[in-house]
């Protein structure tokens, strides 16, 4: 979703909602010593939904990696992450191809005050600025979801729904406050120097298990942040309701239903059976698209507009 790569020159709670929210995945908190469970699907089509929303709230990519993909596909990934094709589930993200340097640039020496400091010139008290910066961004975001051939029809309105969600909360929270700046940006230095992500190829090198552990403590530091901002992405996850539409053989409609900055979404995931356990097709999907080494189209960014750069 390149419209909300944009979202990375404003400041770092803008960036965090984006990459967090817009698709609710957050890090797993294991540690490097500790293997991975088997890869497992769920025995129901509502356990598959519930049992990945329960990964999320407790913050374990790792877990949630598992129980997204059959065995032979999460085997498949695994040598594909290592062999530098891909870095799923983290492109699920819209700024999956930042996230290395957003890495890097945290991790950096003096990168609190060099953050605080560009965050001074730049955003300190420009609330009215930020604000119409994020109805821009959500409207441009909208307009290719909606438009873009990437995502089934069930995909494409939860989406647009979490869109809205976000650029209601965007145009309310507090982007200006320098007092709330200068307690985030040390949390997030600190969690991203703790990954030990930071350098060339380091996400590669360290391979799928690890990465995703290793990122755990560090998406969970910007769940903090974000709640800090009146974002509280664990509050949607608990409040989050599954149930089944329909079933027919293999093929399996749930719905998703859950409160985000006050805004009710209702969702549709589509699932299916594979070798007994289920499993959500657009996960499958994208992480097949992942394994051939074909990434999800991204379209260049659109023109500037005035309050986006």
């Amino acid at each position: 979703m390149s419209l909300i790569r944009r979202a990375i020159a404003a400041p770092l709670p803008i960036a965090a909602a984006m990459l967090l929210a817009a698709t609710m995945i957050t890090g797993g908190c294991r540690g490097d010593h500790e293997p991975a469970a088997e890869p497992t699907g769920a025995s129901a089509p509502v356990q598959a939904v519930s049992q990945l929303i329960e990964d999320l709230q407790a913050n374990d990519l790792v877990a949630y990696a598992n129980h997204a993909l059959p065995p032979p596909l999460h085997e498949r990934m695994v040598a594909a992450w290592s062999e530098g094709h891909t870095i799923w589930p983290l492109t699920e993200l819209p700024l999956d191809d930042r996230l290395p340097g957003f890495i890097n640039v945290l991790a950096a020496p003096d990168a609190e005050k060099t953050l605080l400091a560009s965050y001074n010139r730049q955003f300190a008290g420009a609330d009215r600025e930020l604000h119409t910066a994020v109805a821009t961004l959500g409207l441009f975001a909208a307009q290719y979801v909606q438009g873009s051939a990437d995502y089934s029809e069930p995909e494409r309105d939860h989406y647009v729904q979490l869109i809205a969600a976000l650029g209601a909360w965007g145009q309310q929270a507090p982007l200006g406050e320098t007092a709330r700046a200068k307690a985030a940006v040390p949390q997030l230095v600190a969690a991203a120097r703790l990954t030990g992500l930071a350098g060339p190829d380091a996400l590669q090198k360290a391979g799928m298990v690890r990465s995703l552990a290793r990122l755990g403590p560090f998406f969970a530091r910007f769940k903090l942040v974000l709640a800090d901002y009146g974002l509280d992405i664990d509050q949607a996850l608990a409040g989050a309701q599954a149930r089944l539409i329909e079933q027919t053989g293999d093929q399996a409609r749930v719905a998703l239903e859950y409160t985000l900055a006050g805004h009710r979404i209702d969702a549709q995931v589509l699932v299916e059976r594979r070798e007994g356990r289920w499993y959500l097709t657009d996960l499958l999907r994208h992480a097949q698209a992942q394994v051939e080494g074909h990434r999800r189209g991204t379209p260049a960014d659109p023109p500037s507009q005035p309050g986006v750069e």
